[in-house]
């Protein structure tokens, strides 16, 4: 069956990017052993994201200047990103861009992952809005030993202890990987 799994990094306070939007003090640390991430991975058929996620992809990754890397970093699979103004795609890839609210979408994400998982990439208000909607299934949390004094914060809402169960804890390299199932929504 899809599940919808919210995978990101977080600092230990908290954050998922910098004050500027930047992920560059994730590369600071120590990665995970691959197979890890890569597993994850397969299992994926489709990636959601936000527009200050994908753009500070973009311009990480060199896409526009370089397309041919939109493959090696997703493959052929679809990327659904929520926005609300045009926003340049790579040559080759499959960028959706879509708008609104995310219960409207979900119909057209959701068939084009496939029997396979869905990726809310990030950030955390786009992960918020799934979980409001009732349509996240899980919350994979990579917390990073590094503390930053500012951000964009892993969950800009309030979630209640009675929403979430501890799945399990496990130590991949220096990061502490905790998964938690959200209680079943309401498709």
């Amino acid at each position: 069956m899809t599940r919808v799994i919210f995978y990101t990094a977080t600092t230990l306070n908290g954050f998922i990017a910098d004050e500027h939007n930047s992920l560059e003090w994730l590369f600071a640390v120590e990665p995970p052993p691959p197979e890890e991430y890569e597993r994850f991975f397969d299992s994926v058929g489709v990636l959601v994201e936000g527009s200050t996620t994908y753009e500070w992809v973009l311009a990480f990754e060199r896409l526009l200047e370089e397309p041919s890397k939109w493959g090696s970093l997703y493959g052929d699979r679809p990327t659904f990103v929520f926005t609300t103004r045009e926003l340049p795609v790579p040559e080759g890839a499959d960028v959706r861009l879509v708008s609104g609210d995310v219960r409207p979408v979900f119909g057209q994400v959701s068939d084009a992952a496939g029997p396979r998982d869905i990726w809310v990439v990030g950030g955390g208000d786009l992960a918020g809005q799934f979980l409001a909607a009732g349509l996240l299934d899980e919350i994979r949390i990579a917390v990073a030993p590094v503390a930053l004094a500012g951000g964009a914060p892993l969950l800009p809402l309030r979630v209640e202890p009675d929403r979430l169960t501890l799945r399990s804890v496990e130590q991949q390299g220096q990061f502490a990987v905790l998964t938690y199932d959200v209680a079943a929504g309401d498709r």
